[in-house]
């Protein structure tokens, strides 16, 4: 059962850490993107639209499912600690304060990439409807 504890250690909380560094190196992107934008090179409304929220969908989908990949290791750190329990035939409680603090670091983790995720997502989402809006004041079509 070593090799689960290893898997959560470094398989789930390093996939974890990868998902951040993708969400935040995709937030940096569209942001320098939305800062150096022309929107008098977008003819269409739908083409402007299909550049400024390119790749959003990862940042959301990252935002969404982080907390569950962490449960995740939070279900397999629990299992660990009683696994380690029915094995041992005793109540060791270090070894049970290892198995939580295990499940308890994956679930951490899994807020700590969902919560900026999310936030940068909607952030980069406001951003995307001010500049549409700014298109159509542009281009005359501002609506009643």
């Amino acid at each position: 059962m070593e090799w689960l504890k290893a898997a959560v250690d470094y398989g789930i909380i390093w996939l974890l850490i990868l998902l951040s560094m993708i969400s935040l190196g995709i937030a940096i992107e569209r942001h320098l993107l939305y800062r150096q934008i022309n929107l008098k090179d977008f003819p269409h409304r739908k083409y402007l639209e299909m550049e400024l929220t390119k790749r959003l969908h990862l940042i959301a989908s990252i935002g969404s499912n982080a907390p569950y990949i962490g449960l995740l290791g939070t279900v397999i750190g629990i299992m660990l600690t009683f696994y380690t329990m029915g094995a041992d035939g005793f109540l060791d409680t270090g070894k049970i304060m290892i198995g939580l603090a295990l499940a308890l670091k994956a679930t951490a983790v899994g807020l700590c990439v969902a919560i900026p995720s999310v936030v940068l997502y909607n952030l980069l989402l406001r951003r995307v409807k001010v500049l549409m809006m700014e298109w159509e004041i542009l281009n005359g079509r501002e609506g009643i």
